[in-house]
């Protein structure tokens, strides 16, 4: 059975509040392993020890590192059945060899080795792994994964811009093919390396050159004749052309669009490399931007901090959603501002910190959005921890899952709530309500009799 078929038990090990002997008991089943897989910090021994009892070496793989005491780790370490013994270390060599990224102090673990030690190992994979994975390693580190001998390698050491590719090192990484691409997107180039680039046929090569923010106007306007569509909606965002080309480039890319180009839908709808150099530019220079029929520049501009009031009316105002929500996270955005917006649309659950925890933002406003019509802004009023209990078993009764969920997971919700919500059709539901640290000991105890555990 997986978790799904028993969310109380999965959501029960989750629960901040579930003692220890609820937690010993819940190992023994597999839906109480799943939880307690996904429980916040350490494991208590005896609870590490009912895993190790009752899994296999796919609980054994959760139980490394912070998650348990020094003891457990001796007891793995020590553990008679070879799979359990080496579980973690099986996975994290697996995941190495298959390309997949892992924390630095995973590899650590796994490997028994420091991350120094780990550049210099002799399977290229590891060392692939650890350049992908240290993104603080000192130059002299990165110096020595750039003249690694597997492109591979040099790849993962220069994927990221940090820590960056030495000056010194810039003429042999733009030659080598196996990190052209990847270094021709960052470092400044002279014209000579980039005259050399644009004698490169490989169209990899030019889109990374494109998205370069070191360009010069000169460089720029070499790419204003591609047809390429994301190469144009780069170019577009360019600080190095003016409005009348700006406006051509996307009016060639909406063209491909309609002809078809998916690529082109892809650029013009997808593209999310933004015009950077727009925060850094004069603020009169910025406040031209105002006025630009292109979402991108109102949204960069609205990420600004230090526009003028009649600049921050217009953004408030401003036709698309997500500049209007980019302007309202800065720090004196006016409380009517805050909730004219979150009550029209909700918020923003997956950018944190959330509209509603704007320091201006009217709190005591959040109990009147149970009365919204729209299920999004009603669940906002759930970020209210004292929501009244008749709000709550509004809510709950409401059709949407959605609010069921925000319900069960309330610090506020009662008894009889969360015994009503344990019994949703909803698995998340359930799992939410079996997660709930309001959730009495006794309600425990008698979910993990009725499972037979």
């Amino acid at each position: 059975m997986t978790s799904l078929h028993h969310p109380q038990l999965s959501g029960l090990g989750r629960n901040p509040a579930a003692p220890e002997d609820v937690l010993v008991r819940l190992a023994a089943h597999e839906a109480g392993r799943h939880g307690l897989s996904r429980r916040r910090g350490r494991l208590a021994d005896a609870v590490a020890e009912a895993m190790l009892a009752h899994g296999d070496d796919s609980t054994a793989v959760l139980l490394h590192g912070e998650r348990i005491s020094p003891a457990i780790r001796r007891r793995i370490a020590e553990h008679p059945v070879p799979a359990i013994r080496d579980a973690f270390t099986n996975f994290v060599r697996e995941m190495v060899d298959c390309g997949a990224g892992l924390p630095i102090a995973a590899l650590e673990e796994g490997y028994g080795r420091a991350r120094t030690a780990l550049v210099g190992a002799p399977n290229a994979k590891l060392r692939a792994a650890v350049a992908q994975a240290w993104y603080d390693r000192p130059l002299a580190v990165q110096a020595k994964l750039l003249a690694d001998p597997d492109p591979a390698v040099r790849a993962a050491a220069t994927f990221h811009r940090q820590p960056g590719v030495p000056p010194e090192w810039r003429d042999r990484c733009l030659a080598d093919p196996a990190v052209r691409a990847n270094v021709a997107s960052y470092v400044p180039l002279t014209p000579d390396q980039f005259a050399q680039l644009m004698r490169c046929e490989d169209e990899r090569v030019h889109r990374a050159v494109a998205g370069n923010p070191h360009l010069t106007a000169e460089m720029v306007a070499r790419f204003l004749d591609v047809e390429d569509p994301q190469v144009r909606v780069v170019m577009a965002r360019s600080r190095h052309v003016d409005d009348a080309t700006r406006h051509r480039l996307y009016a060639l890319v909406e063209a491909q669009c309609a002809a078809g180009s998916i690529e082109a839908e892809v650029a013009l709808h997808w593209n999310s490399a933004e015009p950077q150099w727009l925060r850094e530019a004069p603020l009169d220079e910025r406040i031209a931007y105002l006025d630009s029929p292109f979402t991108i520049f109102r949204y960069v501009l609205a990420t600004c901090r230090d526009l003028p009031e009649e600049a921050w009316r217009r953004l408030d105002a401003d036709p698309e959603l997500r500049v209007r929500q980019a302007a309202a996270r800065r720090p004196d955005t006016p409380p009517e501002v805050l909730e004219r917006l979150v009550r029209a649309h909700g918020d923003v659950f997956h950018v944190r910190p959330l509209l509603v925890d704007h320091p201006n933002f009217p709190r005591h406003a959040l109990r009147t959005f149970v009365d919204e019509p729209s299920p999004e802004v009603r669940y906002v009023a759930l970020q209210d921890p004292e929501l009244p209990v008749a709000a709550l078993r509004r809510l709950a009764e409401a059709a949407e899952s959605l609010l069921h969920r925000g319900v069960a997971q309330h610090p506020n919700v009662t008894d009889a709530l969360l015994e009503r919500l344990l019994s949703a059709p909803d698995p998340e539901v359930v799992d939410a309500a079996a997660a709930n640290s309001a959730l009495p000991s006794a309600r425990m105890h008698r979910i993990l009799t009725v499972a037979g555990l």
